[in-house]
């Protein structure tokens, strides 16, 4: 992750405001777009950016937890990419964006024409940093708090979930449920760079981008990012 930047425990985030951690949004990062999807802007943390080497006494001292929210990251780069390069997988549908971080995705769904999306992430400033890029984009998506692992909805159409498999345990919780939803015949779009905690033997290929490593912002540094589905067990997707 940038700057060397482990997974602290959020640090004073659930005492401060929603202003108050828009203020901090706005002051430590810049407007920038992300390299697979210049259609897109957002307020993110480039190497111009103190946050870029921040050490965990420095997020601290500013009541922030790892600010992973603020970067546009190699999954959400490819799944954002695809949605936008495939709109009608999207198109009039309800979509829900897992561990949806700054929002890439849920950019991209909103404009390539989803009837609604929902954008979910338990970091608080995650959901700031997604009102606040929606708004510079100029469209709608409801960006909620609450912890939706293991939620099945009937409103859901699409489920993205890019860059959420980064951990074994949690690998393993993610794809259980994103398949149990697509029984439902809810579609799942699931967009991860080889970081080593998926079985590929799970996945269908539908597309894959050249996208930027994690400590990468400008491009210099790519590395292929599948977008996927989930395979059926006992049996091909349909």
């Amino acid at each position: 992750m940038p700057g060397g930047l482990d997974r602290p425990e959020p640090v004073g985030a659930a005492a401060s405001s929603p202003a108050e951690r828009r203020a901090l949004i706005q002051r430590h990062t810049v407007i920038a777009r992300p390299f697979l999807v210049p259609e897109i802007a957002m307020r993110l943390v480039t190497d111009a950016c103190p946050l870029w080497t921040a050490s965990d006494r420095d997020l601290e001292a500013l009541s922030l937890s790892a600010p992973y929210w603020a970067f546009a990251w190699s999954g959400g780069q490819a799944l954002a990419r695809h949605v936008i390069d495939h709109p009608h997988e999207v198109a009039g549908k309800t979509v829900l964006v897992f561990g949806a971080g700054g929002g890439v995705e849920a950019l991209a769904a909103a404009k390539a024409g989803a009837d609604r999306v929902v954008a979910s992430d338990i970091d608080p400033f995650a959901v700031e940093a997604l009102a606040l890029n929606a708004e510079l984009n100029g469209v709608v998506v409801e960006a909620t708090g609450e912890d939706l692992l293991g939620v099945r909805s009937p409103d859901w159409d699409v489920v993205l979930a890019g860059d959420v498999t980064y951990e074994s345990e949690l690998a393993d919780r993610v794809l259980d449920w994103l398949g149990d939803l697509q029984t439902t015949g809810l579609e799942v779009r699931l967009a991860d760079p080889a970081r080593g905690f998926l079985d590929p033997a799970r996945l269908e290929v539908l597309s894959s981008y050249d996208a930027p490593s994690d400590i990468d912002f400008d491009g210099t540094d790519l590395q292929p990012t599948p977008v996927c589905r989930l395979r059926r067990k006992g049996g091909p997707s349909r």
